[in-house]
């Protein structure tokens, strides 16, 4: 059997980061393939790991998924909205605040929030982070979105630290280096970039942020070992949606539902150790976010 790492490495070939002019979407090329654009996040994050198995699994569906590297889930809505995008991976809450939010294809997995520091740092919790150096994500990702909401129920006012908006790679050398105190990271389980950093426990603040927030924050758990010699760390999880334009055709959202549903084993990324939502039950929980009526026919066409 093949490995799930061998997948993702034959994966990889198939990102591109140009975007392809929009008559194409939906259409034939090529061998009668249609072409979508999915807005993914940063390399060598869950998003984009996702993404490339997506596209791999799609190869042989008369689907070509071109996948595109973003800052994010912020980053992600602006290129569906301009039309850059036809499809994107985006935190649930980015997108329940956006008034013009596209339709949901699917609830794919969980994101898990890692607040991470240096393994001999003397923050324990967010509200020590008062005076310290923090990287609330890279512009245009949701980690900054919840980033300012989790420093918020933890009593920190953004005039007490001071935000920087790194890429995820470039974040966590600062704090490995010493001038960044802490990194906030939305992803999957394990994200190798976090290692050897120590995260903080969240636990206190995941009835803070739901009574403030809204439901969409979910209390989760980190296994002990997920991370080399780490112990179990409570946080909190946000659930990801993978949407469309409303414009997307119902044949095209069809087939890249029936990819999702016929392919679940092959696109858990082999860092993933969280919650996976790939089932017709799970996929159809995206909450007030409705469905694309091409990914609600196959849900009925599945399961009535």
């Amino acid at each position: 059997m093949i490995s799930r790492r061998a997948v993702l490495r034959g994966a990889a070939g198939l990102a591109v980061g140009a975007a392809l002019p929009t008559g194409l979407v939906g259409c034939s090329r090529g061998g009668g393939e249609r072409v979508v654009r999915l807005a993914a996040g940063e390399a060598g994050g869950f998003y984009h790991a996702f993404a490339l198995l997506l596209a791999r699994a799609a190869a042989g569906s008369g689907l070509r998924i071109e996948v595109t590297a973003t800052a994010g889930s912020l980053d992600n809505l602006t290129l569906l909205a301009r039309g850059d995008a036809d499809c994107a991976l985006v935190l649930a809450d980015s997108l329940v605040e956006d008034p013009d939010r596209p339709p949901a294809v699917g609830r794919v997995y969980e994101n898990y929030l890692q607040l991470a520091v240096a393994v001999d740092s003397p923050y324990r919790g967010v509200a020590d982070l008062r005076g310290a150096r923090v990287n609330l994500g890279a512009a245009g990702s949701g980690a900054t979105h919840i980033g300012e909401k989790l420093l918020t129920a933890a009593g920190v006012d953004l005039t007490e630290v001071t935000v920087t908006h790194l890429p995820l790679r470039d974040a966590a050398a600062e704090v490995s280096g010493g001038r960044l105190d802490a990194l906030l990271w939305a992803g999957g389980l394990p994200t190798a970039a976090l290692n050897p950093l120590r995260l903080l426990d969240l636990d206190p603040l995941t009835a803070v942020m739901r009574e403030r927030f809204g439901y969409l924050y979910d209390p989760v758990l980190i296994p002990a070992g997920t991370y080399p010699n780490t112990a179990a760390v409570h946080t909190i999880g946000v659930a990801n949606l993978l949407v469309a334009t409303p414009t997307l055709p119902d044949a095209t959202v069809g087939a890249l539902t029936e990819v999702l549903l016929t392919h679940a084993d092959s696109l858990v990324p082999s860092e993933a150790a969280g919650t996976q939502f790939l089932d017709a039950r799970s996929l159809i929980g995206t909450g007030s976010v409705p469905l694309h009526p091409g990914a609600a026919a196959v849900y009925r066409r599945h399961h009535g």
